[in-house]
């Protein structure tokens, strides 16, 4: 009986414990702790829905505890039987409202919530063209990674989403292949990415949030998308909008100067890749819808693969095998190294990294408004 009691006590302690370990999360990654406009709101409506639930709930079990109490044997005696209330008209009327009334409540935020957040006005003029004072991402999804163009810039990346904080970020959503789902927890909801179709909304980073954690959130695929799918992931650096344009200027920079390397085995590597990745890749941030990722800034990337802690040791591992690591990726069996060849384009990959504060951002805001004006010409 001892052992029975002692194993009940420990299965209800572990339940609690999970209760409570179930909502805590990281500010990067929890959508209960959000970061930005969206989060915020989408985050009302959870705690709004879970409150009418627990008041549903509560006030169902506390009737019940009234009713066993009061009803029970030893207090009414054998014979009593409780009145009977089938076709209380009134009763009816108060079970059917109560629950009627708890659904406007929810219906009525949620769904002016839905259409302000679908709202993507600002993101194009009246003339229906792209707004050049907002910020546009398209994103594409492929198994199992992502890419980013930035609509106005026409600056492309992969996998390191860079945003402005404290202001609408447009996103353009697509799949390439099967269908995916665009989600950043701390900033808002997943939105599908369809193969036919292009889905577009928008997300808000708060400033000080981003702060707190470390300028970095987590982006993942919410969609089963293949063997792969849970590693499908993504960083989003969230930067102050004067870093932001920065970014993007140095971005362009480098696109106009490239990038040769230093090293020997670098040297090396990078006639390797030229001779045997650049089919897919690309080094220079243009031309989307490569077959694999931009690899431009890869040296400044947070991760290897979207999963490995990012060091040479780890892209090593992965050039040599991918499989192991992403199963069903396009990348296994695509070509043919040796060891000190890998080591090398490892070696070279390492090295491509963007000069902070290399670029212009006058020239390149000025660039853009030239070529609004020679579209609108143009039309």
């Amino acid at each position: 009986m001892k052992n029975s009691w002692t194993k009940t006590k420990f299965y209800m302690l572990m339940s609690v414990l999970a209760i409570f370990l179930a909502g805590c999360g990281k500010e990067n990654l929890s959508a209960l702790q959000p970061a930005g406009e969206i989060g915020k709101q989408q985050f009302f409506l959870i705690i709004l829905s879970i409150s009418i639930m627990l008041l549903v709930v509560g006030t169902v079990a506390i009737t019940f505890t009234i009713a066993v109490l009061k009803s029970r044997r030893s207090k009414v005696g054998e014979e009593f039987v409780p009145k009977q209330v089938a076709g209380n008209h009134k009763l009816e009327v108060i079970w059917t409202t109560i629950p009627i009334i708890l659904l406007i409540i929810l219906a009525i935020p949620t769904v002016w919530i839905t259409f302000k957040q679908a709202d993507v006005e600002d993101m194009v003029t009246e003339d229906g063209v792209a707004n050049k004072d907002s910020v546009i991402v398209n994103v594409t999804a492929y198994q199992y990674w992502w890419e980013f163009e930035y609509e106005h810039e026409g600056v492309v990346t992969s996998q390191d989403l860079v945003v402005p904080t404290d202001e609408k970020v447009f996103f353009n959503l697509k799949g390439a292949d099967v269908k995916h789902s665009f989600w950043i927890p701390s900033a808002g909801g997943k939105l599908d990415t369809n193969v036919d179709g292009i889905n577009s909304f928008y997300l808000v980073f708060d400033d000080d949030k981003a702060e707190n954690a470390d300028r970095l959130f987590y982006g993942k695929c919410a969609e089963l998308c293949g063997p792969s799918h849970a590693l499908m992931d993504f960083k989003v650096n969230a930067l102050p909008r004067e870093e932001f344009d920065q970014w993007l200027a140095d971005m362009k920079e480098f696109e106009e100067e490239g990038k040769t390397a230093d090293s020997s085995d670098a040297k090396e590597g990078q006639e390797i890749f030229n001779n045997s990745c650049m089919g897919c890749h690309s080094v220079t941030p243009t031309n989307p819808g490569a077959a694999g990722p931009n690899l431009t800034n890869f040296g400044d990337r947070e991760l290897i693969a979207g999963v490995l802690e990012h060091n040479e040791e780890n892209l090593i591992d992965w050039i040599k095998d991918p499989e192991s690591i992403k199963p069903d990726n396009k990348m296994t069996g695509a070509y043919q190294l040796n060891d000190d060849e890998i080591e090398k384009v490892a070696a070279y990959l390492m090295e491509l990294k963007v000069d902070k504060n290399s670029g212009d951002v006058e020239k390149m805001k000025k660039a853009i408004e030239a070529e609004d004006n020679d579209e609108g010409g143009d039309n």
